[in-house]
């Protein structure tokens, strides 16, 4: 690996909320997302909250991309549960192998924990990535509840 796997730094926000925007204003996500919410995401990675960290992906003090986990636990499959969130490279650094690499890196972090991601059917190449490192499709709706009136 001739790139580093980074903790998100206070140095990083900028960049990183940069490409939140983009990432978030793309296909391959279903919410479009808000600069507050961003902000607050790449705050909680840098102030050590115990459910988010947050990772960059760097060459020569270039950062080439960043990703999320958030930390729960799986009650269907008996424990910690790992979401990768926000898996996102710059258009230059993709297909260089860098995430297939990072989720090794997780793995390596928890390897007894379930791994899980969301992308949208549209994002084929995503897809085909995740298929070739072992992810499934689950056979079930993901429903979502933001504190809305009941």
């Amino acid at each position: 690996m001739d790139y580093e796997i980074r903790e998100i730094r206070v140095e990083d926000k900028s960049e990183i909320l940069s490409m939140m925007k983009e990432f978030y204003s793309s296909d391959a996500v279903f919410t479009n997302g808000s600069e507050e919410i961003f902000i607050k995401d790449i705050q909680n990675c840098i102030d050590d909250n115990p459910y988010l960290e947050g990772f960059v992906f760097c060459k020569n003090g270039i950062i080439m991309g960043y990703s999320m986990i958030a930390k729960s636990f799986s009650t269907e499959f008996g424990k910690s549960c790992i979401w990768l969130e926000d898996l996102y490279l710059k258009p230059d650094y993709r297909g260089c192998g860098i995430i297939p690499e990072f989720i090794k890196y997780v793995r390596s972090l928890f390897p007894d924990a379930v791994l899980r991601l969301e992308a949208e059917d549209t994002n084929t190449h995503a897809v085909h990535v995740y298929k070739k490192l072992n992810f499934s499709r689950l056979p079930y709706i993901q429903m979502i509840n933001i504190n809305k009136e009941s």
